[in-house]
Protein backbone atom coordinates (compact mmCIF):
# COMPACT_ATOMS: atom_id res chain seq x y z
CA UNK A 1 0.00 0.00 0.00
CA UNK A 2 1.46 3.35 -0.71
CA UNK A 3 0.87 6.69 1.08
CA UNK A 4 1.66 8.45 -2.05
CA UNK A 5 -1.56 10.47 -4.37
CA UNK A 6 -3.48 7.67 -6.19
CA UNK A 7 -2.70 9.81 -9.14
CA UNK A 8 1.04 9.37 -9.00
CA UNK A 9 1.26 5.85 -7.76
CA UNK A 10 -1.26 5.22 -10.79
CA UNK A 11 1.52 6.78 -13.14
CA UNK A 12 4.46 5.20 -11.07
CA UNK A 13 2.60 1.62 -12.01
CA UNK A 14 2.10 2.55 -15.61
CA UNK A 15 5.91 3.78 -16.04
CA UNK A 16 7.42 0.48 -13.81
CA UNK A 17 5.27 -2.20 -16.94
CA UNK A 18 7.50 0.00 -19.43
CA UNK A 19 11.19 -1.22 -20.98
CA UNK A 20 13.85 0.48 -21.50
CA UNK A 21 13.56 3.17 -18.61
CA UNK A 22 15.46 5.78 -17.48
CA UNK A 23 15.12 7.05 -14.03
CA UNK A 24 16.54 10.04 -13.33
CA UNK A 25 16.86 12.96 -10.11
CA UNK A 26 18.42 16.49 -9.24
CA UNK A 27 20.35 15.72 -6.21
CA UNK A 28 20.25 18.82 -3.87
CA UNK A 29 17.07 19.75 -2.82
CA UNK A 30 15.83 16.39 -4.25
CA UNK A 31 18.18 13.29 -3.20
CA UNK A 32 19.69 15.63 -0.37
CA UNK A 33 18.40 18.60 1.76
CA UNK A 34 19.46 21.38 0.72
CA UNK A 35 22.35 22.85 3.32
CA UNK A 36 24.12 26.52 3.82
CA UNK A 37 27.46 24.77 2.51
CA UNK A 38 26.99 22.97 -0.14
CA UNK A 39 29.74 20.07 1.04
CA UNK A 40 27.60 19.56 3.72
CA UNK A 41 24.80 18.20 1.41
CA UNK A 42 25.18 14.47 1.92
CA UNK A 43 22.23 11.86 0.84
CA UNK A 44 19.15 11.45 2.80
CA UNK A 45 19.04 8.20 4.72
CA UNK A 46 17.90 5.18 2.24
CA UNK A 47 18.91 7.02 -1.12
CA UNK A 48 21.87 4.82 -1.61
CA UNK A 49 20.23 1.53 -1.22
CA UNK A 50 17.19 2.68 -2.62
CA UNK A 51 19.36 4.20 -6.10
CA UNK A 52 21.49 0.73 -6.39
CA UNK A 53 18.32 -1.68 -5.99
CA UNK A 54 16.49 0.68 -8.86
CA UNK A 55 19.72 0.29 -11.17
CA UNK A 56 19.98 -3.44 -10.29
CA UNK A 57 17.15 -3.69 -12.22
CA UNK A 58 17.55 -5.77 -15.99
CA UNK A 59 16.59 -2.16 -18.69
CA UNK A 60 16.67 0.02 -15.72
CA UNK A 61 19.60 3.23 -15.98
CA UNK A 62 19.17 5.68 -13.13
CA UNK A 63 20.89 8.62 -13.64
CA UNK A 64 22.34 11.56 -11.40
CA UNK A 65 21.40 14.95 -12.52
CA UNK A 66 23.11 18.01 -11.08
CA UNK A 67 24.40 21.94 -11.62
CA UNK A 68 27.21 20.38 -9.85
CA UNK A 69 30.36 19.45 -11.42
CA UNK A 70 30.26 15.96 -11.99
CA UNK A 71 34.11 14.84 -9.70
CA UNK A 72 32.06 17.33 -7.18
CA UNK A 73 28.58 15.70 -7.43
CA UNK A 74 30.76 12.01 -6.70
CA UNK A 75 32.65 13.16 -3.58
CA UNK A 76 29.32 14.86 -2.02
CA UNK A 77 27.05 12.61 -2.31
CA UNK A 78 29.21 9.56 -1.74
CA UNK A 79 27.20 7.51 -4.08
CA UNK A 80 28.85 4.64 -6.33
CA UNK A 81 26.74 2.18 -8.66
CA UNK A 82 26.42 1.90 -12.01
CA UNK A 83 24.71 5.43 -12.42
CA UNK A 84 24.81 7.81 -15.21
CA UNK A 85 26.63 11.27 -13.68
CA UNK A 86 25.87 14.61 -15.44
CA UNK A 87 27.35 17.47 -14.06
CA UNK A 88 27.18 21.43 -14.82
CA UNK A 89 23.72 21.45 -16.03
CA UNK A 90 24.17 18.87 -18.74
CA UNK A 91 27.85 20.01 -19.88
CA UNK A 92 29.61 16.91 -18.21
CA UNK A 93 28.67 13.03 -19.07
CA UNK A 94 29.75 10.26 -17.05
CA UNK A 95 33.05 12.62 -15.91
CA UNK A 96 34.66 16.24 -16.41
CA UNK A 97 34.43 18.41 -19.57
CA UNK A 98 36.40 17.31 -22.34
CA UNK A 99 37.17 20.34 -23.22
CA UNK A 100 38.64 23.53 -21.31
CA UNK A 101 36.68 26.35 -20.71
CA UNK A 102 38.62 27.22 -17.60
CA UNK A 103 40.18 30.31 -18.90
CA UNK A 104 36.67 31.20 -19.38
CA UNK A 105 35.44 30.99 -16.65
CA UNK A 106 37.93 32.47 -14.55
CA UNK A 107 37.08 35.35 -16.45
CA UNK A 108 33.89 35.49 -15.50
CA UNK A 109 34.25 34.58 -11.39
CA UNK A 110 36.51 38.28 -11.93
CA UNK A 111 33.58 39.76 -13.70
CA UNK A 112 31.28 38.73 -10.35
CA UNK A 113 33.39 39.20 -7.48
CA UNK A 114 32.20 42.75 -7.26
CA UNK A 115 28.84 41.43 -6.06
CA UNK A 116 29.18 39.63 -3.56
CA UNK A 117 32.11 41.85 -2.06
CA UNK A 118 31.76 42.87 1.11
CA UNK A 119 28.46 41.60 1.44
CA UNK A 120 28.10 39.02 4.59
CA UNK A 121 27.26 35.61 3.70
CA UNK A 122 27.31 35.95 0.27
CA UNK A 123 30.19 34.44 -1.54
CA UNK A 124 30.76 32.66 -5.57
CA UNK A 125 30.84 29.17 -6.72
CA UNK A 126 33.64 28.35 -9.59
CA UNK A 127 32.21 24.98 -10.82
CA UNK A 128 33.64 23.48 -14.52
CA UNK A 129 32.10 25.58 -16.28
CA UNK A 130 30.08 28.39 -14.46
CA UNK A 131 30.39 30.68 -11.52
CA UNK A 132 27.71 30.66 -8.99
CA UNK A 133 26.35 33.66 -6.83
CA UNK A 134 25.32 32.00 -3.41
CA UNK A 135 23.18 34.08 -1.16
CA UNK A 136 21.39 31.42 1.34
CA UNK A 137 23.49 32.86 4.15
CA UNK A 138 23.07 36.38 4.07
CA UNK A 139 20.94 37.69 6.74
CA UNK A 140 19.23 40.52 5.33
CA UNK A 141 16.80 39.00 2.58
CA UNK A 142 16.71 42.88 0.15
CA UNK A 143 20.16 42.64 0.68
CA UNK A 144 20.52 38.96 -0.82
CA UNK A 145 18.09 39.89 -3.82
CA UNK A 146 19.85 43.05 -4.77
CA UNK A 147 23.28 40.91 -4.79
CA UNK A 148 21.69 38.62 -7.49
CA UNK A 149 20.29 41.78 -9.20
CA UNK A 150 23.39 42.89 -9.72
CA UNK A 151 25.12 39.78 -10.53
CA UNK A 152 22.93 39.29 -13.11
CA UNK A 153 23.68 43.15 -14.79
CA UNK A 154 27.45 42.69 -14.58
CA UNK A 155 27.98 39.85 -17.17
CA UNK A 156 27.75 39.59 -20.79
CA UNK A 157 24.00 39.54 -21.73
CA UNK A 158 25.18 36.51 -24.38
CA UNK A 159 26.07 34.14 -21.02
CA UNK A 160 23.52 31.66 -20.02
CA UNK A 161 21.94 33.07 -16.78
CA UNK A 162 20.29 30.21 -14.73
CA UNK A 163 18.55 31.62 -11.27
CA UNK A 164 17.75 29.25 -8.42
CA UNK A 165 16.67 28.66 -4.74
CA UNK A 166 18.92 31.40 -3.30
CA UNK A 167 21.58 31.34 -6.37
CA UNK A 168 21.93 32.86 -9.33
CA UNK A 169 24.75 30.37 -11.62
CA UNK A 170 26.12 31.76 -14.90
CA UNK A 171 27.41 29.38 -17.66
CA UNK A 172 29.73 29.81 -19.86
CA UNK A 173 28.29 27.07 -22.03
CA UNK A 174 24.49 26.83 -23.13
CA UNK A 175 23.50 23.22 -21.62
CA UNK A 176 20.39 22.70 -19.74
CA UNK A 177 19.16 19.56 -18.15
CA UNK A 178 16.28 18.79 -20.56
CA UNK A 179 18.83 18.84 -23.69
CA UNK A 180 20.77 16.45 -21.44
CA UNK A 181 17.90 14.40 -20.88
CA UNK A 182 16.99 14.15 -23.90
CA UNK A 183 20.73 12.59 -24.90
CA UNK A 184 20.58 10.08 -22.56
CA UNK A 185 16.61 9.19 -23.51
CA UNK A 186 18.30 8.83 -27.40
CA UNK A 187 21.27 6.85 -25.79
CA UNK A 188 18.90 4.06 -24.16
CA UNK A 189 17.45 3.44 -27.25
CA UNK A 190 14.49 5.90 -26.53
CA UNK A 191 13.55 5.09 -23.26
CA UNK A 192 10.77 6.02 -20.95
CA UNK A 193 11.71 8.92 -18.72
CA UNK A 194 11.24 9.94 -15.18
CA UNK A 195 12.68 12.58 -13.89
CA UNK A 196 12.48 14.51 -9.79
CA UNK A 197 13.50 17.99 -9.33
CA UNK A 198 13.07 20.95 -7.20
CA UNK A 199 14.69 24.12 -8.37
CA UNK A 200 13.89 26.35 -11.02
CA UNK A 201 17.03 24.83 -13.86
CA UNK A 202 14.51 21.17 -13.30
CA UNK A 203 12.06 23.07 -15.10
CA UNK A 204 14.08 22.42 -18.77
CA UNK A 205 13.92 18.70 -17.87
CA UNK A 206 10.41 18.80 -17.17
CA UNK A 207 9.65 20.36 -20.88
CA UNK A 208 11.85 18.17 -22.53
CA UNK A 209 10.49 15.36 -21.52
CA UNK A 210 7.27 13.32 -23.23
CA UNK A 211 3.36 13.72 -22.64
CA UNK A 212 3.61 9.50 -21.84
CA UNK A 213 6.70 10.71 -19.21
CA UNK A 214 6.97 10.75 -15.10
CA UNK A 215 7.91 14.34 -14.17
CA UNK A 216 7.90 14.91 -10.43
CA UNK A 217 8.42 18.16 -8.42
CA UNK A 218 9.60 18.46 -5.13
CA UNK A 219 8.32 20.99 -3.54
CA UNK A 220 6.32 24.42 -3.85
CA UNK A 221 6.50 26.59 -6.69
CA UNK A 222 5.31 26.99 -10.10
CA UNK A 223 6.38 23.97 -12.25
CA UNK A 224 5.61 22.16 -15.48
CA UNK A 225 6.04 18.94 -13.67
CA UNK A 226 2.85 16.99 -14.13
CA UNK A 227 3.00 15.51 -10.52
CA UNK A 228 4.16 17.25 -7.01
CA UNK A 229 5.76 15.81 -3.22
CA UNK A 230 6.59 18.02 -0.77
CA UNK A 231 10.14 17.21 0.19
CA UNK A 232 12.98 15.13 -0.06
CA UNK A 233 11.47 12.57 1.56
CA UNK A 234 8.88 12.07 -0.52
CA UNK A 235 11.23 12.03 -3.60
CA UNK A 236 12.73 9.63 -1.47
CA UNK A 237 9.11 7.66 -0.99
CA UNK A 238 8.62 7.31 -4.79
CA UNK A 239 11.83 6.48 -5.85
CA UNK A 240 11.06 3.49 -3.06
CA UNK A 241 7.53 2.91 -4.49
CA UNK A 242 9.15 2.56 -7.86
CA UNK A 243 11.58 -0.04 -6.47
CA UNK A 244 8.44 -2.01 -5.11
CA UNK A 245 6.25 -2.13 -8.50
CA UNK A 246 9.59 -3.13 -10.54
CA UNK A 247 10.17 -6.12 -8.11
Amino acid sequence: MSDLPAELDAALAEFASRRPLLVASDYDGVLARLRDEPSAAVPEEGVAETLARLAGVPGVTVAIVSGRGVEDLQATSGLSGPFRWVGSHGEEFDGPLAGDLAHRRDELAAVLAPAVADVPGARLEIKPASVAVHVRMVQDRAVAASVLERAGTLVDSSLTLKPGKNVLEVAVTDADKGTALRRLITELDDAAAMYLGDDVTDEDAFRALRPDDLTVKIGDGPTDARHRVADPAGALAVLRRLGDLLA
